[in-house]
């Protein structure tokens, strides 16, 4: 992470503009990450916070119900096909850290599986004095005995790789080892990557990404490996290598040189150097069958619309220069959610206003065959695993008040996916009712939200509600079942509402495009209409009407901080950026600018100076009591904002409560128990605020 750099800003104290040059920003210490004045600053918070949720008496049953919902064995296990088996990554009461597990593919259908552990984190953590934390693995195709495993130390995105042998269930003496760094690895064969990483002075971005591209080979050392491809170290997010393969034994291995978050270049690697690709910055590999190579596109491409699924033959990409023809294209107010690929079959999960629905789509000449897969309506629907080995799926489909069901699909058959595992319930939802509506937004545009409720909920203001958005990056928020939130927060007879605010992918990249750089004031608009509205529908009231998210999801929960405080009770805001006119130099913040904007842009830097929740907080104003947490190893946003954001509340005399975790990373996922921690500390802080006490 590079050190932030001085740059002029403001004491807040202004009522209009709170950051102006020539004046310093006296918090800048605070971004020192891990040095001991801002450690000894957070320990001091920390000591001020906790007791006043964890003395509550509704925080013991929050964690307990949180920890029981996440480490209970009757959730379903995650599949992931791999080497003629099925995969899964378990955390439990015994394992928090968690193992990574197998089984095989009929036993995986029974009840109690009988499952194999491949690595033990927590095991590992204890012999090796770290804690280690589940980033993923990636293996060699088509055999997959070979896999690259990522660790993470702390829940850090910086991970080490480490290579390890399906069949022997260890890992590979003297094999690929690559320390820390923020880093990806592909595999080109059994003694060959490509790798970008952390190769010394120059080879990182402005926002800590790698864009330096090496083959590195078995047995050799790092320092010997040979440069392929070099981005650039103004590019925001980095350079990667992929590779695609098929069960007809193509293979195409892809180098992406993102030179912003969005988009960049695409090169087709081969062993006698790159082909540049002639594609929009905004379209990406997906996958291939049967040597069609499946993209999907936020740009128009050819006769390719925004946001369809279009494909290509491999024999044209390798040119440089192929024609693309549309696979699927979206109606209005559809979105493409996912592509998937089987051994002979290419699923597609989409949204419709907010649906889910899916379908299956076989090569046939020179085109494809559709067939639409039956599911149940009014849910969330996702692939949860596929395999070129065979044309074995798996879906899951859930709702926020409908367990989680997991349905087995034979992809080039026609019979209807069979459910295979199905979660128990969490929470009673007997009395529970799902509904949407739509609020109109400062431009008439409607905009969609969810609210779950008790069926005889009084339209008269009194319900305690509690309500997120995400509202960036084109990330769809969904339906999902609630499980801790429903167990700690609706069966206590409070509402929980989902906005799908502009920014979010719901109805596709112009959805998203809509609230970019200096358009974003609507997305922020969105949210305080879905606020009004279930103001004006009685739902809930000010006083009664909760807020929280989380990443950008935290910068809204900001901005709505400032702009609104007459509309919310309570504020919850989770790892956030806040800090808008500083963000670009504080960890990966960098990497955003495409999303939005940059204070070297003037008409861009007028709007962040506009709505940075930092610079906006207002001396002697009337705020909700916020509660804003964060994590010491989150290396994607960092803990600056945060400290930054309940520093100058303090210097205002604001009323507010500060916790930073010391693990956990960005997601705060280092253990179980910490999430079921952090569960608990934001539920106890909504019911003081919302419910009042003993409720």
């Amino acid at each position: 992470m590079l050190r932030p750099v001085l740059i002029a800003a403001a004491l807040a104290a202004a009522p209009a503009l709170a950051q102006t040059a020539g004046m310093t920003d006296p918090y800048i210490w605070l971004e020192d990450k891990d040095g001991a004045k801002a450690l000894a600053w957070v320990e001091a918070e920390n000591a001020r916070t906790l007791p006043r949720l964890q003395n509550d008496p509704r925080y013991a049953g929050f964690y307990a119900d949180a920890l029981a919902i996440a480490s209970a064995e009757d959730r379903i296990p995650a599949p992931d096909q791999r080497y003629g088996r099925v995969y899964n990554f378990w955390r439990d009461a015994r394992h928090p850290q968690g193992v990574w597990r197998w089984t095989s593919e009929a036993d995986y259908a029974n009840p109690q599986p009988n499952w194999t552990v491949a690595i033990d984190l927590d095991a590992l953590s204890r012999a090796e004095g770290k804690k280690w934390v589940w980033k993923g693995a990636t293996c060699l195709q088509p055999e997959e005995r070979l896999c690259l495993v990522a660790l993470s130390e702390g829940g850090e995105d910086a991970v080490t790789y480490r290579e390890f042998d399906l069949e022997t269930g260890r890992f590979v003496a003297g094999g690929f080892d690559l320390p820390k760094s923020k880093q990806g690895a592909a595999w080109i064969d059994r003694d060959t990557l490509l790798v970008s990483r952390d190769w010394g002075a120059g080879t990182m971005t402005a926002s800590s990404y790698p864009f330096v591209v090496k083959l590195v080979k078995r047995g050799q050392p790092l320092a010997a490996a040979t440069e392929v491809f070099r981005g650039d170290p103004t590019d925001q997010l980095g350079t990667y290598a992929t590779t695609l393969t098929d069960a007809q034994g193509n293979r195409a291995v892809i180098i992406e040189r993102r030179r912003t978050f969005f988009g960049g270049d695409k090169l087709l690697w081969t062993p006698r150097g790159v082909v540049p690709l002639d594609m929009p910055a905004r379209a990406f590999a997906e996958g291939m069958v049967d040597g069609r190579v499946l993209f999907t596109t936020s740009d128009p491409w050819g006769d390719v619309p925004a946001g369809a699924v279009a494909w290509m033959p491999l024999a044209e990409l390798r040119t440089g220069k192929g024609k693309p023809r549309v696979l699927f294209a979206p109606e209005p107010r559809q979105a493409v959610g996912g592509v998937a690929v089987t051994r002979g079959r290419v699923l597609i999960d989409y949204l419709d206003n907010v649906r889910g629905r899916a379908a299956v789509f076989a090569p046939a000449g020179e085109g494809w065959t559709r067939r639409a897969i039956a599911l149940p309506d009014n849910a969330s629907v996702g692939v949860a695993s596929t395999s070129d080995r065979s044309d074995r799926a798996y879906l899951t489909v859930t709702g926020f008040i409908t367990p989680t069901v997991l349905l087995a699909l034979d992809a080039a058959g026609d019979a209807e996916p069979r459910q295979v595992k199905a979660l128990p319930a969490k929470f009673d939802a007997s009395n529970a009712v799902v509904e949407q509506f739509q609020a109109t937004s400062t431009d008439g545009t409607k905009v969609p939200y969810f609210i779950v409720h008790r069926r005889d909920v009084p339209l008269d203001g009194s319900t305690p509600t509690i309500m997120t958005a995400y509202g960036g990056f084109q990330l769809s928020r969904l339906p999902t079942y609630l499980g801790a939130t429903g167990k700690l927060w609706i069966e206590r007879g409070g509402s929980f509402v989902l906005a799908n605010i502009r920014g979010g992918g719901e109805s596709g990249p112009a959805w998203h495009d809509a609230g970019r750089k200096t358009k974003r004031q609507v997305i922020f608009d969105d949210f305080a209409a879905i606020g009004r509205d279930l103001i004006a529908r009685k739902l809930t009231s000010a006083g009664k009407l909760g807020i929280y998210g989380g990443s950008n999801g935290g910068l809204l929960m900001g901005v709505q901080f400032n702009q609104h405080p007459e509309l919310w009770g309570a504020v919850a805001i989770q790892v956030p950026l806040l800090d808008m006119i500083r963000y670009e130099q504080i960890a990966a913040g960098a990497s955003w600018v495409d999303e939005y904007g940059s204070v070297s842009v003037p008409d861009e830097k007028a709007l962040l100076e506009r709505t940075s929740p930092y610079a906006n907080i207002k001396r002697g104003a009337k705020y909700p009591e916020p509660y804003i947490w964060t994590t010491t190893k989150d290396d994607r946003v960092g803990p600056q904002h945060a400290r930054k954001f309940a520093a100058r509340l303090k210097e205002y005399g604001l009323p507010y409560l500060f916790y930073e975790d010391i693990a956990g990373g960005h997601s705060g996922d280092a253990d179980i128990e910490q999430g079921a921690r952090l569960t608990a500390l934001q539920m106890t802080y909504f019911a003081q605020k919302l419910m009042g006490p003993g409720r």
